[in-house]
């Protein structure tokens, strides 16, 4: 105590001792305001947190070389050409896990995409013009979650079809790419129109495209594999191995460059430059249900 009162009455280190406290004081206040805003932002902080946007691009790899708007939305991203009116690619990811899930009931309205700055194509482009809202990333494949559903009745998702194509072909090899999903687990999956400059067009400016690809990427063992579908735009009695290509002969005829995000390119080189049509084995019954069935309806 005696030291206490000699330093505390001692006029000539009063000056001193309080500038030092008040320097640890600042510094200890500062150090704690620091740490507490970091990990405040760390725990709580949405922003801190990736965008969907960011989170889209890490999961569904959108192809190199696009050429219009790229949109991306919860299940699957896109990119939008306005001079079209419909999109040139559509990518998505499709697992077995979501396979299993319980099927949601198939939406019931066609919408605008409110994320295409352009303004994308709407329902009445397409009504009374003799073709079908085409589904781009199908229905059934995100029949797994409710959300999912709704978006991909956006009419940014569609392209006009023939009804034998979209209910024939298309819808045969849809069925099998849910199957080859199953199967291996999970795939990558791109598709989408093929333009040429003889197009008809519908109301809206909606181009009609003359032909349908699907690319599709496995990159999990014990086979890792790649395969392209390119289906001219009509009815077919064709078995599905006659429309197989190379993923490379896809991206010379669209322009694009798929999965070069996924592989390097010694890999990308190996699947996309050759195919084996016995590592996607096809389902006689499709073919026969197409057939007789599908393609008379």
């Amino acid at each position: 105590m005696a030291e206490f009162r000699r330093n505390h009455t001692s006029k000539g280190n009063t000056g001193p001792a309080i500038i030092r406290i008040l320097l640890i004081v600042a510094v200890v206040g500062v150090v704690f305001y620091l740490f507490s805003n970091v990990m405040g932002k760390m725990n709580f902080d949405s922003s801190y947190a990736l965008s969907s946007e960011e989170i889209n691009d890490s999961l569904y790899y959108a192809p190199s070389l696009s050429h219009g708007q790229v949109v991306n939305h919860t299940y699957y991203s896109l990119s939008y050409i306005e001079e079209y009116e419909q999109a040139e690619w559509v990518a998505y990811e499709l697992t077995k896990s979501s396979l299993q899930k319980p099927n949601v009931p198939r939406a019931k309205r066609f919408e605008d995409d409110p994320k295409v700055r352009s303004g994308s194509a709407t329902y009445y482009d397409y009504k009374g013009s003799g073709y079908s809202r085409g589904h781009l990333a199908p229905a059934a494949d995100m029949a797994f979650d409710k959300g999912a559903m709704e978006e991909c009745f956006y009419m940014s998702n569609m392209s006009p079809q023939l009804s034998v194509f979209n209910g024939g072909v298309w819808n045969e090899l849809e069925n099998l790419v849910r199957d080859w999903a199953y199967k291996n687990g999970r795939l990558s999956i791109v598709t989408g129109p093929i333009f040429t400059e003889d197009m008809k067009r519908i109301k809206g400016g909606v181009a009609v495209p003359t032909a349908f690809y699907k690319v599709l990427l496995d990159l999990d063992a014990p086979e890792k594999k790649a395969i392209g579908f390119i289906l001219p735009h009509e009815k077919s009695v064709e078995r599905m191995s006659v429309y197989a290509v190379s993923v490379d002969e896809v991206e010379r005829i669209t322009g694009l460059d798929f999965f070069d995000q996924l592989i390097g390119d010694e890999l990308e080189a190996k699947l996309e430059g050759q195919y084996d049509m016995s590592l996607w084995p096809l389902d006689e019954s499709l073919y026969n249900q197409r057939v007789n069935h599908w393609n008379n309806r």
